[in-house]
């Protein structure tokens, strides 16, 4: 369809703006998931979502009030009145503006900010998860180097310089101080490093192009009590089963593998008449 095309194009430009959308039970999340606690469920799936939108932060100038009801210290409320404020306003130049939203109190402004991204505004740090009760550090740090906040956010040899132990306080200590230098090196939202993309054997389509001792890579697509199934880029899923797993003993498949891990597995053995396929993770 063409709302579900429009879906995977925004997917591809901002992931999580998207996914945040779909209900995280919607997606598949464990093959007992029916039988657990369902509001226990839904209280540790929606933790789970918060603290992904947390880790990665939010355009502030584009995020829709239910991205923004995931940032710690907003809310459904706060969330609803950034959106009208921001269409009557205009874009937030800076984070201090957020102080103008109704009902953002001191609190909730302490909160949340460090989640917010601004792109383009008044300060480079706003673009950061630098908490704004940090910027002084950064300020310091670039009077020390006798250079500006942007020149040291984009040179990384004036960042080698810094050290560290001078801006140590008694609120501020050096594990605080090494997330800072770390978000300079990579200032912006999106903490991830850049993805490999994965390809499934091109010259196996069926069943029938399988071969008992072929090496595959796949994608985990299940978790079992016994094993795990692996999708290898035909319509039939392989298992590697618990004692196939690792050359080490185990008993539960989930010390191993991971739902959507890329693996590579090889080919045990082939019941085309049941279309059923034995895989092995060991190494040799």
């Amino acid at each position: 369809t063409v709302r579900g095309a429009v879906s995977i194009a925004r997917r591809l430009m901002d992931p999580l703006a998207e996914l945040v959308k779909i209900d995280p039970k919607s997606i598949g999340v464990g093959q007992y998931q029916h039988d657990v606690d369902q509001a226990k469920l839904k209280k540790s799936l929606d933790q789970t979502v918060e603290n992904c939108v947390n880790q990665v932060g939010v355009n502030l100038n584009t995020a829709s009030s239910h991205l923004l009801t995931y940032i710690s210290g907003l809310g459904p409320q706060l969330a609803q009145n950034i959106v009208p404020y921001r269409a009557a306003n205009g874009a937030f130049a800076s984070r201090k503006e957020l102080m103008k939203v109704p009902r953002m109190g001191a609190k909730a402004f302490e909160q949340c900010a460090g989640f917010l991204r601004i792109a383009g505004g008044e300060n480079p740090l706003d673009n950061t998860a630098v908490h704004p009760e940090s910027y002084g550090i950064v300020q310091q740090m670039a009077k020390d180097l006798s250079c500006t906040v942007p020149q040291l956010i984009a040179d990384k040899s004036l960042r080698t310089r810094i050290e560290m132990e001078k801006y140590i306080t008694p609120t501020v200590g050096l594990p605080t101080l090494k997330d800072i230098l770390q978000e300079l090196d990579k200032p912006g939202r999106d903490p991830r490093d850049t993805i490999q993309v994965f390809e499934f054997d091109r010259n196996v389509r069926t069943i029938n192009d399988l071969r008992e001792g072929m090496t595959l890579p796949g994608i985990v697509s299940n978790i079992t009590n016994f094993g795990a199934f692996v999708d290898i880029g035909i319509k039939e899923n392989g298992l590697v089963h618990l004692s196939q797993l690792a050359n080490r003993f185990i008993t539960d498949p989930t010390e191993v593998v991971s739902i959507h891990q890329h693996v590579t597995v090889k080919v045990l053995s082939i019941d085309l008449e049941r279309k059923r396929i034995q895989l092995t993770m060991k190494e040799e």
